[in-house]
């Protein structure tokens, strides 16, 4: 089989970030973000995967955190959309319902082609950590429209604001892990009765 992995590179006025991934990984990952708690999440996010994710990110944090974060979604959805290639025999889409103590995360995504982005969560306060919160829709829906993907995130419950973060980005993870996933009776199969996933 094709060895899945890609890497991606994206410089402007606003942030310079460049990523390499192996879908078919371990879940290692090398993170080099300055946000603490965004490091942190996306460290998370190669362990429940399973996906090795080698990522350095910089970006004009000192105007705010909204460029930085969003780009990240964007090269990070378009380099599992290169590793990805044909798309033959993946699952496709993928869901996941992750509990993180009393936080309950709920991640749904199709990889069909389209980008979309359906976003339910509510956090206490504006930053978690460094992390400013009010960015993650965008991070999401950078990540979406990166991998031409329809992705839904829902925070159902939660007293902790860490928690509720976790809890999505874990069941983000799992999700994507059984979207990329390959079905072994299925090696020329292509997901779609169109016969194509733009």
């Amino acid at each position: 089989m094709k060895e899945r992995k890609a890497q991606v590179a994206r410089k402007t006025g606003e942030t310079d970030i460049t990523v390499k991934l192996n879908l078919d990984g371990t879940g290692t990952a090398k993170i080099a973000v300055s946000v603490g708690m965004l490091a942190h999440m996306l460290e998370s996010l190669s362990r429940h995967s399973a996906i090795d994710i080698d990522l350095k990110a910089a970006g004009d944090t000192e105007v705010d955190q909204h460029h930085l974060v969003e780009d990240i979604g964007i090269v990070l959805g378009d380099a599992v959309r290169k590793a990805l290639g044909d798309k033959l025999g993946i699952n496709r889409a993928g869901f996941f319902v992750f509990p993180m103590d009393e936080a309950l995360g709920v991640v749904a995504l199709d990889i069909g082609g389209r980008a979309q982005l359906q976003y339910e969560a509510k956090f206490k306060r504006r930053f978690c950590g460094e992390l400013d919160t009010d960015t993650l829709p965008d991070l999401f829906g950078g990540f979406a429209q990166g991998l031409m993907a329809n992705v839904a995130v829902r925070a159902i419950t939660g007293r902790s604001d860490h928690h509720k973060l976790e809890a999505l980005f874990k069941a983000f993870a799992k999700a994507l892990k059984l979207a990329v996933s390959r079905d072994a009776r299925l090696k020329e199969y292509l997901p779609s009765t169109k016969g194509a996933i733009r």
